[in-house]
């Protein structure tokens, strides 16, 4: 098994909310309230600058996208 990944390192996961945001025509600010998470931290995930995230948090990104964790997460190749 390999180390993490440091904070200068990427960690190999690719967020697509950027993409999943524009299928919907919904808005980071928008995905906020409904999640009830800040844009800065959603902002954070977005931009694949995340180091980790909370179960609760992507469960619930998850529902209000109608998504599959999969759809929201992939592993880069």
């Amino acid at each position: 098994m390999s180390p993490a990944a440091t904070d200068d390192e990427p960690t190999g996961i690719h967020c697509r909310l950027d993409e999943l945001l524009e299928a919907r025509g919904m808005t980071l600010t928008r995905l906020s309230e409904l999640v009830g998470v800040s844009v800065v931290n959603l902002s954070v995930l977005k931009n694949d600058r995340a180091r980790a995230i909370r179960y609760s948090t992507l469960s619930a990104i998850c529902r209000v996208l109608e998504c599959e964790v999969g759809d929201l997460l992939v592993r880069d190749r």
